[in-house]
């Protein structure tokens, strides 16, 4: 489990440079991808600490690309009538052609990364990672 555990903190780092990289092509960064992303594939608006916690980061940091992204028109906004205080995130249409403009190239990317691998191993490797998730969700170690 150690290995795995470490090799996934190698693919996180590969990952956010490669997706650096790819991102700055439209001019985002992979910060503000990841947050783009997970609001435009989001089937409704959520607040900032929804869109964190779907991510397993802090509300802090996506609050802060949440206000960037916001301040260059590519979401907005919303007020939440459940909550005053927790703002809804929506994808504008400037965001929506960004986000679609990624995803042209993200597609052929990740498609290659994947060349030579089975998807029952994708599939496999989907679902442990996701246990995984699961599991720190629920027993995440305490602080003291």
């Amino acid at each position: 489990m150690t290995q795995l555990i470490l090799a996934s903190f190698q693919l996180h780092g590969l990952l956010l440079a490669a997706g650096a990289r790819l991102t700055h092509r439209v001019g985002l960064t992979s910060a503000r991808w990841q947050v783009l992303s997970a609001v435009a594939r989001s089937a409704e608006p959520k607040p900032v600490a929804w869109v964190a916690r779907d991510m397993g980061l802090a509300r802090q940091s996506v609050q802060r690309v949440a206000n960037d992204l916001e301040a260059t028109g590519l979401i907005s906004f919303l007020s939440n009538p459940r909550h005053k205080r927790a703002t809804l995130l929506v994808i504008t249409d400037q965001g929506l052609q960004a986000f679609k403009a990624v995803t042209e190239l993200q597609v052929p990317w990740v498609n290659g990364l994947a060349e030579g691998t089975k998807v029952r191993e994708i599939e496999t490797a989907v679902h442990v990672v996701q246990g995984l998730c699961r599991q720190l969700q629920n027993n995440a170690p305490s602080a003291e």
